[in-house]
């Protein structure tokens, strides 16, 4: 069980002259307290679990993944060469960083193709739904639902 304690400034709260804490009992909060210049909020998270948790289904299918696997070793070869691909990226990455020219270059580009996939993407409601839409189903076509 969680529990959030937060003090408050009295601006946050007032509104004129009286205190909006008709407001704050629409929460799940277990107590407020007013001190002299603060209000102080304590809210305790309840018990309930969630079993559709997008991490929770993550380790389980790894833990799934990992029963059913008959040969471990290749398992631990492919993380192991995992490691030293990202390991030789990162070496590639700073090699290219350290030529004269190319890291101004690869910046625009950076810059260009972040605009376009704002100006495709994040900018208009139906954009955004799309956008929503191809990541579920990339996450989905990735934990094989």
């Amino acid at each position: 069980m969680a529990s959030i304690v937060a003090n408050l400034p009295p601006p946050l709260l007032v509104h004129g002259k009286k205190t909006i804490f008709r407001n704050l009992q629409k929460l799940p909060v277990s107590s407020i307290r007013e001190t002299q210049n603060r209000v102080t909020v304590i809210v305790k998270a309840t018990g309930e679990s969630s079993e559709s948790s997008t991490s929770l289904s993550i380790v389980k299918s790894v833990q799934n993944f990992w029963d059913k696997s008959e040969d471990r070793f290749a398992f631990f070869g492919l993380g192991f060469a995992a490691i030293v691909a990202f390991w030789a990226s990162a070496n590639l990455i700073t090699a290219i960083d350290k030529l004269p020219l190319i890291p101004s270059f690869l910046e625009l580009i950076g810059i260009l193709f972040s605009s376009w996939f704002i100006y495709r993407y994040l900018l208009f409601k139906p954009d955004r739904e799309e956008l929503f839409q191809l990541v579920n189903k990339s996450i989905s076509d990735v934990l094989g639902q």
